[in-house]
């Protein structure tokens, strides 16, 4: 699977949206946090690239929020 920092994705534990925010390929981990993100900003967990079922609604890439 290929990743990249910003890409909306869903895990097969959850029916929730989550962005990548980080990714470590030697370690088949990422880091996420779940999208949208919440008003008071939401944690960061790191995952195993296994448990990472799709991007959401078919567009990889979803932007950055700014602050």
């Amino acid at each position: 699977m290929d990743l990249h920092q910003g890409d909306c994705i869903q895990l097969l534990s959850s029916e929730e949206l989550f962005q990548v925010i980080g990714i470590d390929d030697d370690h088949n981990r990422c880091w996420v946090r779940r999208w949208p993100l919440l008003a008071n900003g939401s944690p960061v967990f790191e995952v195993s690239k296994k448990q990472i079922t799709l991007s959401c609604k078919g567009n990889k890439q979803q932007p950055l929020t700014r602050l």
